[in-house]
């Protein structure tokens, strides 16, 4: 493993010359919309302890790594950062002169009330013509919050002065079950105080336009904890102008929605649930003691296709695989990076009804939920990687069986920018209506190019330096994703990215055991990503014509056996 580079040889971070590059370290992963994976079994999805000593148990004994080597993961390979600046590739919301002197204050700009298609629209930014502005109206209501005796009709009162064309649409029945049965467990009024004091500290804490993300473009936005808390304080009081619908044909039916209007509504176990991890993250930051004081970035990559990777010319060999029965990405695949199996509209159906991986993952780690504020649904060429987000809650179960489990105190060590080593890349998979439809060469494909965006690492900065994969089953389930398939392209997918795997089948023994057996016997032949590709398009020919009534690991087993030891 390779040790801490302490050069200062990483060049600008974000890399005008390479439209796949960008702050030079990043971390994590999760899945959305409502898709369930093959595998659902209620588990604990994280731990009290978060020591990056731990490592994945139960792993697949048929195989392994023969070399014995621990898979990479940081901070034991991080490569060290040069000092935190913005350019026109990478907004940071924070004044990094006062950063390298030790302190973390916002980024004041003179011509900060910008108010267009390529900036979020923030509601004290908005003009207005009429006597009272959409702003004073908030401070106005969100004021009357802050006695510390506030009712859930109070909330719902406050909320509505300032979304009035809404009234007849919005419901707050999941609010008021909440509040109910919540009693010992979260004092609601006290709570609700000081999210709304802190919601109405917008214009103290965001002092600079905030850009879009927006498809085709890589950008990234560096921006403090305590912001963060503040726009999601924010979106719980739906603030936000032009964001209480996200319907075709409306101003921003490309993004996901960010006021949690949907998430008042219709009471229901998955909704209680979700509350209760929210109030624990707004009563965690807003206590002096527990304030968190670090950043998060969040770094859209948009790869041109024309850079796809010749997959059928790919002289590359697979890399190091290890597959876990047991344990989770979260969890086990600490310091590596870990893969959200997202929605194309980030973070899923998390201010709804969903409830797999991606959105339980947002749950754990509210920070991430943010990102739906400026991050326009993924093309098929892009991914979203967000770095240091913190997790605070421990959770168990999933879809139906979802709890939140207990506060998690994370004590994961941080980077010369004060992000936490946690890397989450965030890929979204085809969901298929025939589950033939995956082994044409053009979904191949398309799932392919989607991994490697999500794989590749920064240009600047050796293998060496770069941390492990932690993945898994992603877009199996409902979305009919054959997990021995989705397993090749992204052992695939690993390959032409150089970094080595460790996948996770939550409990799924046998699949543990094939894959490994499969990835053996692939390095074992020595076979490389393009013969791989090409047995995977002799499959897809024999597959969906009906005459080949195996699996893919099946035929790629009988046809290597046929074929000369040379392969």
């Amino acid at each position: 493993m390779a040790h801490k580079n302490d050069s200062s040889q990483m060049r600008a971070c974000l890399r005008d010359s390479d439209p796949g590059s960008g702050p030079a370290r990043e971390s994590r992963g999760g899945s959305s919309q409502e898709k369930k994976d093959s595998t659902s079994p209620k588990r604990n999805h994280s731990e009290s302890s978060t020591d990056s000593s731990q490592r994945p148990a139960a792993e697949a004994r048929s195989g392994g790594l023969r070399d014995g080597g621990e898979l990479k993961r940081e901070p034991e390979c991080h490569m060290e950062l040069e000092n935190l600046f913005a350019n026109k590739n990478h907004t940071v919301l924070i004044d990094t002169k006062e950063f390298r002197a030790g302190k973390i204050v916002p980024h004041k700009e003179t011509n900060s009330r910008v108010w267009d298609d390529y900036h979020v629209k923030l509601p004290h930014f908005q003009r207005s013509s009429t006597k009272e502005s959409r702003w004073e109206a908030i401070i106005r209501a969100l004021q009357k919050l802050m006695n510390g005796h506030a009712s859930v009709g109070d909330v719902e009162g406050s909320i509505m002065a300032y979304n009035q064309g809404y009234r007849a649409d919005w419901s707050f029945g999941s609010l008021y079950n909440y509040a109910e049965r919540s009693k010992q467990e979260t004092e609601f009024s006290r709570v609700i105080a000081k999210m709304a004091a802190l919601a109405l500290k917008l214009p103290e804490l965001i002092q600079q336009p905030i850009p879009l993300l927006k498809q085709n473009n890589s950008h990234a936005i560096t921006m403090s904890q305590e912001q963060i808390s503040c726009l999601l304080a924010n979106a719980f009081f739906c603030t936000f102008p032009h964001r209480n619908t996200n319907q075709p044909g409306s101003e921003y039916a490309n993004f996901p929605t960010i006021n949690f209007s949907s998430l008042f509504a219709d009471p229901s176990p998955r909704k209680f649930q979700k509350l209760r991890a929210l109030f624990h993250y707004f009563n965690t930051v807003t206590k002096a003691e527990t304030k968190p004081d670090g950043l998060v970035t969040f770094q859209r990559i948009s790869i041109p296709p024309n850079n796809c990777p010749q997959w059928s010319k790919s002289p590359q060999h697979l890399t190091k695989l290890r597959v876990y029965a047991e344990g989770t990405i979260e969890k086990e695949g600490k310091g590596m990076l870990q893969v959200d199996f997202a929605a194309k509209a980030i973070g899923g159906g998390v201010l709804g009804h969903g409830m797999v991986q991606e959105e339980i993952c947002f749950l754990q780690c509210p920070e991430l939920i943010v990102a739906r504020l400026f991050t326009e649904k993924l093309a098929d060429n892009e991914c979203l990687k967000i770095t240091g987000a913190q997790m605070y809650s421990n959770t168990c179960g999933y879809s139906d069986n979802f709890e939140w489990h207990s506060p998690h105190k994370d004590q994961t060590r941080r980077d010369k920018w004060k992000r936490r080593f946690c890397q989450i890349v965030a890929i979204d998979a085809l969901k298929f209506t025939d589950a033939r439809e995956q082994y044409t060469e053009k979904n191949i494909k398309r799932e392919l190019f989607k991994a490697f965006v999500g794989f590749k690492g920064d240009h600047n900065i050796p293998p060496d330096y770069t941390p492990a994969i932690a993945t898994g089953n992603w877009g199996c389930g409902a979305f009919k994703g054959d997990p021995l398939l989705k397993a090749l392209i992204q052992m695939m997918a690993a390959a032409e990215a150089r970094r080595d795997l460790a996948y996770f089948t939550f409990n799924n023994t046998r699949q543990a055991e094939e894959l490994q057996r499969m990835h053996d016997t692939l390095t074992r032949r020595k076979v490389t990503v393009g013969k791989l590709y090409s047995l995977l398009q002799d499959y897809s020919k024999l597959y969906t014509h009906n005459r080949h009534k195996g699996n893919v690991f099946q035929y790629i087993t009988e046809t290597m056996g046929s074929q000369s030891s040379n392969l």
